[in-house]
C-alpha cells in the first residue's frame, strides 16, 4: 500500500480549514504547527505544510501526491492538475479596485493605466479578453498600497470582505474570477484506491455539512403531507409511536432548504420537531 503525500498550506486563511477537513474524515496526526510532514497514523498518508504558491506544482510534478489550495493559485501558476472536488471554504473574488476617489467609471478607461497585483497572469487574460491595455505591475505583499504610494492607478487582488479595500480608500471596480479551495490531484493517480477512499470521506464530510437530521411527529392523518415535503436522501423513515395514530418521521433536508421546510412542515401538522447536525453521509 503506497503512501499519499498531499500537500496544504502551513499558514494563511485555508490552513485552518484544510487541517479541519482531514481531521473530520477521521484522519489522525499531531504537531503540524511545528512541522513542514505530519505523518496519519491511521491512513496511509503524509501531509506536507508548503506555502500555497508552491502547492500546484508540487501535485504537478508528482512530490505531492494530492493538494488542498484556492482556484486562483492554480490558474495562477498553470499547473496541470485534476480537480478532484470543491471544498466549499476559502471562497473569495479576485476584483480589480480603484480609488474610492477615482473618476475611472468603466473597464475602458483602464487603457494606459497601471494595475499593481499579485496575480499578473489571471489579470493579463481578463484584460486581453476585454481588449484593454494596461501596465501590469506585479508585486507581492500589500498591492492594496500601491494608488497610495503612486505605484498604481488600480489593484487587482483577493477580496474577501472589503474591509481592506475600505481601509485605503478603494473601492471594488470589476469582478473577475471566484474562487475557493479545491482538491486537486496528480493526473497519475487517478485510479489509485487509496485516493479513491479519502475522496469519500472528503465527500462524506462535505455532504453532512450541508444537510440536517430531521425527526418528527404527525398524525397518520397528515403524513402524506409530511413526507411530500421530506425527500431525504432516499425516502423518509416512518416509525410507529406509542400513541395510535402517530408516527415519527425521520429525515434530511438539505441546509440551504431549511427554514423553508420547516415552516412548511409545521403547517402541514407536523410536531416536536427535532434538528440535529450531521457527522458524516456514506452514499
Amino acid at each position: 500500500m503506497k503512501t499519499l503525500k498531499i500537500a496544504i498550506q502551513k499558514s494563511g486563511r485555508l490552513n485552518e480549514k484544510s487541517v479541519e477537513i482531514l481531521k473530520n474524515c477521521g484522519l489522525s496526526f499531531e504537531n503540524y504547527k511545528s512541522s513542514l510532514i505530519s505523518t496519519v497514523t491511521n491512513f496511509p498518508l503524509e501531509i506536507l505544510f508548503l506555502r500555497d504558491d508552491d502547492i500546484p506544482e508540487y501535485v504537478q510534478d508528482g512530490i505531492a501526491d494530492l493538494g488542498i489550495v484556492g482556484e486562483n493559485v492554480i490558474v495562477e501558476t498553470k499547473a496541470e492538475v485534476d480537480y478532484l472536488q470543491k471544498l466549499g471554504f476559502g471562497k473569495c473574488t479576485l476584483k480589480i479596485a480603484v480609488q474610492a476617489t477615482s473618476g475611472i467609471q468603466n473597464l475602458e478607461e483602464l487603457n494606459g493605466k497601471a494595475i499593481a497585483t499579485s496575480y499578473p497572469v489571471i489579470l493579463e487574460k481578463f484584460l486581453q479578453e476585454k481588449g484593454i491595455k494596461s501596465d501590469i505591475r506585479t508585486i507581492s505583499g500589500s498591492v492594496e498600497i500601491g494608488p497610495g504610494l503612486g505605484l498604481s492607478d488600480a489593484i487587482f487582488d483577493i477580496v474577501s470582505t472589503g474591509g481592506t479595500l475600505k481601509s485605503n480608500g478603494l473601492k471594488p471596480f470589476a469582478d473577475v474570477m471566484q474562487s475557493e479551495a479545491v482538491l486537486i490531484g496528480n493526473k497519475s493517480i487517478a485510479d489509485n484506491p487509496e485516493v479513491a477512499e479519502l475522496l469519500q470521506r472528503i465527500r462524506s464530510v462535505l455532504s453532512a455539512k450541508s444537510n440536517k437530521y430531521v425527526v418528527l411527529n404527525v398524525s397518520k392523518d397528515n403524513l402524506q403531507k409530511v413526507v411530500d415535503l421530506l425527500p431525504g436522501v432516499k425516502s423518509p423513515t416512518v416509525v410507529p409511536l406509542f400513541e395510535p395514530n402517530w408516527v415519527a418521521v425521520h429525515s434530511v433536508i438539505a441546509e440551504e432548504d431549511f427554514w423553508d421546510k420547516i415552516n412548511s412542515l409545521k403547517a402541514a401538522g407536523a410536531e416536536g420537531i427535532l434538528v440535529m447536525p450531521i457527522e458524516k453521509i456514506i452514499r
